[in-house]
């Protein structure tokens, strides 16, 4: 849950038109801004972070709280490196003659030197603001310590735009079907796209829009229909290439190999593909040994669920990691690292080579689970 919001009714002595600004307790993660109806704007806002896309959700929805669907004649963009703070500020006090209010979205992109170069001004603005306008700036870094920051969180609105974790994601995802595409997409379709995909914002958005297409009002986007679609590239291919040599079919895992290879995948590229999975059995087996060793019960699948599998890839894995048995999962970090190396040079051995010889190990059956 995100922090609480207090929506304060101001009525500047210089302005006629009453303004709704939102005073904030803390940050704001995108994710968790982007999903309240409507979005809100404060005077002065600052989105900071490194991901572009949830920068530019941000923007789009601040734009549409500020300006409407369709105005585009009362923002003004400016570039934080050459912006005069005088020009900034006059922009931002100019009423528009379209946007409802008078208000006027002004931008200051990269803003981090404006920042610096103007902060004291930009406090007794933010404690002050002088105008109906909303300015909104964008930064990479925005430490909370300094008195701006404090001040912006208590009189503006500060929104974070850094990466997310997978579950806020996830959350995301099911809450932006709902909202954007007007249909339902399930917890299970959603851990599916965030296997496939990462935690990637634009990348998912895209293959999310692919599916309520698919899918249409009725819906929903379950996870047969992810499966369908959702084929991610070549790291699908590479998955399918790993679970074919965990299943003891050697000969069909070299041959997908082999096309990987052929269309140009790096091998490096190729290895870091599948050994999240093969990671996440080993830390399964550790955690089995160290119940066992204490006289404490884990079944195979609350361990799997532990070491970070994916709810809808439970049965896979328990299988799979059955079929390794404990003398071979022992030794797939061991596995992995020895190929990483060689890939990286340690070794005369080619990258074909070493993948090759890493799908073998993977395949042949020695003792059960």
């Amino acid at each position: 849950m995100g922090p609480p919001l207090l929506g304060l009714r101001v009525t500047y002595p210089s302005e006629s038109v009453p303004q709704t600004i939102i005073v904030m307790a803390a940050d704001l993660h995108a994710l968790d801004y982007l999903s309240k109806r409507p979005a809100k704007a404060a005077p002065v806002c600052v989105s900071t972070g490194d991901e572009p896309y949830l920068k530019r959700l941000v923007y789009d929805a601040l734009r549409c709280s500020v300006l409407g669907a369709d105005d585009d004649f009362s923002e003004d963009v400016f570039e934080g490196r050459t912006a005069e703070l005088r020009d900034v500020l006059d922009a931002v006090s100019t009423a528009s003659l379209f946007a409802a209010g008078g208000s006027r979205l002004v931008v200051v992109r990269d803003a981090d030197d404006f920042v610096s170069r103007y902060r004291e001004p930009l406090e007794k603005y933010v404690q002050r603001p002088r105008s109906t306008g909303v300015l909104l700036l964008e930064v990479r870094s925005w430490p909370k310590n300094t008195r701006l920051a404090k001040q912006v969180a208590q009189h503006g609105l500060t929104i974070d735009c850094s990466a997310p974790p997978p579950a806020k994601l996830r959350r995301w995802l099911t809450t932006r079907a709902k909202q954007h595409h007007q249909c339902k997409m399930t917890d299970e379709a959603a851990e599916f796209l965030l296997e496939v995909v990462g935690p990637e914002p634009g990348v998912l958005d895209q293959e999310l829009a692919k599916l309520a297409t698919a899918a249409g009002t009725q819906g929903p986007i379950d996870l047969a229909l992810a499966e369908s679609l959702v084929a991610g590239g070549r790291a699908r291919t590479a998955w399918d290439m790993l679970d074919a040599a965990m299943d003891g079919r050697v000969d069909e895992a070299l041959a997908q190999l082999d096309r990987l290879l052929r269309a140009g995948e790096n091998p490096i590229a190729l290895l870091a593909q599948i050994a999240s999975n093969l990671r996440r059995l080993a830390a399964a087996l550790a955690l089995l040994q160290y119940h066992k060793a204490r006289n404490r019960r884990i079944t195979v699948r609350d361990a799997l669920s532990q070491a970070g599998v994916r709810p809808f890839v439970l049965k896979k894995s328990e299988a799979q990691l059955r079929r390794l048995g404990r003398a071979r999962a022992s030794k797939l970090l061991r596995w992995l690292l020895e190929a990483d190396l060689d890939l990286k040079g340690q070794s005369q051995l080619d990258g074909r080579t070493v993948l090759e010889r890493l799908l073998i190990r993977l395949g042949r059956r020695l003792d059960p689970l």
